[in-house]
């Protein structure tokens, strides 16, 4: 797979996580957060074992139990995501959880200079000083109005930025995406239906009422996109998935929008858009800086040839 077709496949993952925002919201009406993210990903830990059946009788070698605990401590990253974005949705709307999810495009590389010792692009910090901006103006303006649900959803970005960097480093040592699909799924199924368990209720018509959500994130949200997501990092880098995979923003805006009939103030859509802009040149400016470096160093290899 190429590094365009692994971006696109990246893409096509944000859309259905965007769409996924709208089933994580209505399913609250009738079921708690934990019930909903230990079935969906129950559902998607099922949806997936085939595939993992067929990964692993086409691999040359055995995960080894190095990388299984690997694959352990990506689930704990994509359950603390879960849980928070999950929670933050009660008292967020989907355009802001959405937006707000982004900023894992930020926080990703402030982990590879501060865990990882790589040095990032200068670039980096006067972006996430725009997405800071971009959230107060998201907020209308006005800090008091960010909601618990809002700060949720930021500590949830810095969740998916542990979960991303994490795939990125597993897959480096053992290049069996499905299967690290599985492990994370399972994790987050017993970890939502054990938190659930313990402070929540439920009963059988909360889960019929709430089964097409279920169904929806789990098969699609869950178990198609975040299987794309990391057979996708396997051919492009944490920081070039992270701002494709943010794109999830903007659909999830749209279909808030489209279905739910949300609305978000002006100034919340210049929030928004300096968000999506620090995403972006956090990017793009390297990878331009990247390429003239490459240009010149051409230049220099053909004159004194």
């Amino acid at each position: 797979m190429t590094r365009i077709q692994a971006n696109l496949v990246l893409l096509i993952a944000a859309a259905v996580w965007g769409g996924g925002f709208v089933a994580q919201s209505t399913a609250m009406d009738s079921i708690g957060p934990f019930w909903f993210i230990g079935l969906r990903f129950a559902v998607a830990t099922v949806v997936i074992l085939p595939f993992v059946w067929w990964e692993a009788k086409r691999a040359d070698t055995s995960v080894k139990p190095r990388s299984i605990r690997a694959f352990l401590l990506i689930g704990l990253a994509l359950f603390g995501g879960a849980a928070t974005q999950q929670v933050g949705l009660q008292t967020t709307t989907v355009t802001n959880s959405s937006f707000l999810t982004g900023l894992y495009v930020v926080f990703v590389p402030m982990i590879a200079v501060t865990f990882l010792g790589r040095r990032p692009h200068w670039i980096v910090w006067p972006a996430a000083a725009m997405a800071v901006f971009g959230i107060y103006l998201l907020s209308g303006g006005a800090l008091s109005s960010l909601t618990v649900g809002d700060f949720l959803t930021i500590v949830c970005a810095a969740f998916w930025a542990i979960q991303i960097t994490l795939i990125g480093l597993a897959l480096e040592k053992s290049p069996r995406p499905l299967a690290l699909s599985a492990v994370q799924f399972s994790v987050c199924a017993i970890g939502g239906l054990a938190v659930g368990a313990l402070t929540e209720t439920i009963s059988f018509d909360a889960i019929q009422n709430a089964l097409s959500e279920i169904l929806f994130t789990g098969i699609f949200s869950s178990g198609l996109a975040f299987a794309l997501q990391v057979v996708g990092q396997r051919y492009t880098t944490a920081p070039q998935a992270a701002i494709f995979l943010s794109s999830e923003a903007l659909f999830g805006a749209l279909l808030g929008s489209l279905i739910l009939g949300e609305t978000i103030t002006s100034i919340g859509y210049v929030g928004c858009a300096i968000i999506f802009f620090a995403m972006l040149i956090v990017e793009l400016v390297p990878e331009l800086s990247r390429r003239r470096t490459l240009t010149a160093q051409a230049l220099d290899s053909a004159a004194t040839g």
